[in-house]
């Protein structure tokens, strides 16, 4: 057994991942659903509320007593995007139990039990949140939104998708409102957790050195034998990308290096083109040795930083350089130069392979972190593919310089976003 998957319920599925190689068992479990404006600052806050006490374990300090007579286990959980859904994570890492003493301790069945009784069994008194948790939240979720100019490079490249995808799912900000903060309380968020949890996409992994028994904890727990089937709605089909006028948006902040970022659309013919999406990508600014680093940033000397990254579940890349402010016209320039040199096959052998190595190596680095290899099965969810590590590999190696050439002719800029100081 290398992976194995089960649907113990509809819409709720077990994956084991054995893996050796560690001392440790991970066990990670993420609940989807497609965002909107209406849930995302519920979800972010409910996040944070969740992770402070269950019915067990009431407090947070509760929760570290019960981590520390588990030889040190670790807790963490978080948010993120896929495409149009939004994602609460949360991970419980133990030792494995090959590695304490013999004393009939079940580190794995303990670590599965605590983190399902956090997700699915939360502090409720008078039949909702507690008080002092929410609103001890609700100021630490502000304070991020509010503190969301504090990095530059990010907020300029937030505030591109933003404009991108306008009044669409995808511009949300993950954090949320604080607008949208200021209506939520404990009653009538513990109502919004009880229909999300009833209705969203549940996935649990287990990575470690582990058997099918693993599959039976899980399944007898008591918190999960109380959920229901359910048609999870997540959203995984990429939305055709229509033609549209090239949009630039100049802001102003108080800043020291000017801000790029510019976002290309693209539809691909058929689903194997995105692997030669990532090796365009990788050479145009993906690695060290890319176009963009090459010539914006080393030639040139317009670009402290200058790379690109592809957004695979939107169909996008996103160019992003950090400039002398002046700079602006002469870097979009040679960055348009660059895109066009791409369509034109103006990019050599070594390129590619270079940009095959520097791919095929962190591929092959996938299992060598235990979360890193359960967010690429966790992704095989939502690119409707069960492509092993080797055969991925396989298709890296098997990417012509045509196959690059003929993604390169879909790119189309929809966005250049320039972030400059105040005049």
């Amino acid at each position: 057994m290398k992976q194995i998957e089960r649907e113990i319920k509809k819409g709720i599925k077990i994956h084991l991942i054995k893996n050796e190689k560690f001392k440790t068992n991970l066990v990670a479990v993420f609940l989807s659903m497609p965002i909107t404006r209406e849930n995302v600052t519920k979800n972010s806050l409910l996040s944070a509320v969740l992770r402070r006490g269950s019915m067990n374990m009431q407090t947070s300090e509760e929760i570290n007593k019960n981590l520390e007579e588990m030889y040190g286990a670790s807790f963490d959980n978080g948010l993120d995007k896929i495409g149009d859904n939004d994602i609460l994570k949360f991970y419980m890492e133990t030792i494995n139990d090959n590695f304490i003493p013999q004393n009939g301790e079940n580190m794995l069945k303990s670590s599965i039990e605590k983190l399902l009784e956090i997700i699915f069994n939360p502090l409720i008194i008078e039949g909702k949140f507690k008080e002092e948790y929410i609103e001890q939240e609700k100021e630490n979720i502000k304070r991020i939104i509010e503190g969301k100019t504090d990095n530059k490079a990010r907020f300029a490249f937030d505030r591109c998708i933003e404009e991108m995808y306008k009044n669409k799912p995808y511009g949300l900000y993950k954090y949320g409102y604080i607008e949208d903060l200021e209506q939520i309380n404990s009653q009538n968020l513990y109502e919004y957790y009880k229909d999300m949890i009833s209705k969203c996409k549940i996935d649990i992994f287990v990575s470690g050195e582990i058997n099918e028994d693993t599959l039976n904890i899980i399944e007898e727990n008591k918190n999960i034998k109380q959920l229901n089937d359910r048609n999870s709605q997540i959203i995984l089909d990429i939305e055709k990308k229509e033609k549209i006028q090239e949009k630039e948006i100049v802001e102003q902040m108080d800043v020291t290096q000017g801000k790029i970022v510019i976002g290309l659309d693209f539809n691909l013919n058929d689903e194997n083109q995105k692997y030669d999406v990532l090796l365009y990508n990788a050479i145009l600014g993906g690695t060290a040795s890319s176009k963009m680093f090459q010539e914006v940033r080393e030639k040139a000397s317009l670009a402290y930083t200058a790379s690109s990254s592809y957004i695979k579940y939107k169909s996008n890349i996103f160019i992003r350089c950090g400039i002398e402010i002046k700079n602006y016209e002469k870097a979009k320039e040679i960055i348009r130069k660059q895109l066009i040199d791409m369509e034109n096959g103006k990019f050599t052998d070594n390129d590619i392979q270079n940009a095959k190595k520097s791919i095929i190596s962190s591929i092959k680095c996938i299992d060598d972190e235990q979360d890193t290899e359960i967010m690429y099965y966790f992704g095989q969810e939502f690119s409707k593919t069960k492509l092993p590590i080797d055969e991925y590999i396989k298709k890296v190696q098997n990417i012509s310089k045509e196959n690059i050439i003929n993604v390169a002719k879909l790119m189309q800029v929809n966005t250049i976003y320039f972030l400059k100081n105040k005049e």
